[in-house]
């Protein structure tokens, strides 16, 4: 199984994730996704952000909520089109 250092949907660091990383439907730890991003087999994101670019605008947001520089969340946020979740809809 291949081993991710960033989650497929928003890039987040795996190895800063509080709880290890998100979830399977069957309880085990996802290798591809963060907690934040993805519970119980199903992405947590609100269903409008189907695309990397709404992916991106969302985090830009969520970032700067929790006090992150505009700018720093932005650059951030630039690889989100090359990960897997988002590279079959772009």
């Amino acid at each position: 199984m291949k081993t991710y250092r960033f989650c497929q949907s928003c890039g987040y660091p795996l190895k800063k994730d509080k709880q290890g990383g998100g979830t399977e439907k069957d309880g085990s730890k996802s290798p591809k996704y963060c907690s934040m991003c993805y519970a119980n087999g199903t992405f947590l994101t609100p269903p409008e952000i189907d695309t990397a670019e709404k992916m991106q605008k969302f985090c830009i947001q969520e970032m700067k909520k929790s006090g992150m520089n505009g700018f720093l969340a932005w650059l951030g946020t630039r690889p989100i089109p090359k990960l897997e979740r988002w590279k079959s809809n772009s």
